[in-house]
């Protein structure tokens, strides 16, 4: 793994997206900031976090997918490694709050962002995204949000963590690669925040009706079970879990 270690930049992402169009960059190679101007989320969510407390980075991935149905096979390896990473510092009842959210009970602690870049030649660069609240205390102004020092009462080695998600990120990319994404795919959705659970939903007009996760499909929908027991689905911008 090949680590750029930056004080202060824009985003990770557009930092590594701009390096690797100036120059070939290896698999797996890590921009990292301990501050960001302009951190990105899901749909365009400002990523706020205290400067030197928390894991903010990218990694690249080139040409781990095969065409642009497969987008969603990396969303489920990258939260998957997320939550085996946190597994192993005995972070308690993590669950996956769909798409990408990483969450400790109902708090979460860790959302991901993955820009995929398509070449003339077909081939596909994937920029991963991903903010971890480690050592930060403060969250009054987030009141959804946690993060593992707050949880576990301790202060984390954050580049530990980074070194411990890398490898599971290339382990889970192996298994990608080595078309066993179905045992991935089963991990996640057996992992999925709420999941079987009666829960409110809102939808983009502020409707809101109860309904019950079943899982994510192979297009990366929510799979919800309705009151009449019918099963409809949903993509990122059409419906949020209300928790």
């Amino acid at each position: 793994m090949k680590l750029i270690k930056l004080d202060a930049i824009d985003s990770t992402n557009d930092f590594l997206k701009r390096l690797s169009g100036e120059q070939p960059l290896n698999n797996f190679t890590v921009v990292s900031a301990e501050n960001q101007t302009h951190g990105k989320g899901q749909m365009g969510a400002k990523w706020d976090s205290e400067t030197g407390k928390n894991l903010m980075f990218s990694v690249i991935i080139n040409n781990l997918l095969n065409n642009i149905s497969q987008i969603f096979d990396l969303n489920v390896a990258v939260a998957l490694s997320i939550i085996n990473t946190l597994e192993k510092f005995n972070i308690p009842n993590l669950s996956i709050k769909w798409p990408n959210d990483i969450m400790s009970d109902n708090k979460k602690i860790s959302g991901v962002l993955i820009e995929n870049t398509i070449k003339n030649n077909g081939e596909i660069t994937s920029i991963i995204g991903i903010g971890l609240n480690v050592n930060q205390f403060n969250f009054d102004e987030l009141p959804n949000a946690s993060s593992l020092a707050v949880i576990m009462k301790t202060n984390f080695d954050k580049e530990m963590i980074l070194n411990v998600f890398i490898e599971c990120l290339k382990l889970n990319c192996d298994l990608f690669e080595n078309k066993l994404a179905s045992k991935l795919w089963n991990s996640y959705n057996n992992n999925l925040f709420k999941k079987g659970i009666p829960m409110p939903f809102s939808l983009p007009n502020g409707t809101q009706f109860m309904g019950i996760i079943q899982e994510v499909n192979a297009s990366g929908k929510l799979e919800v079970k309705l009151e009449n027991d019918t099963i409809k689905t949903f993509g990122i911008k059409e419906i949020q879990l209300l928790y």
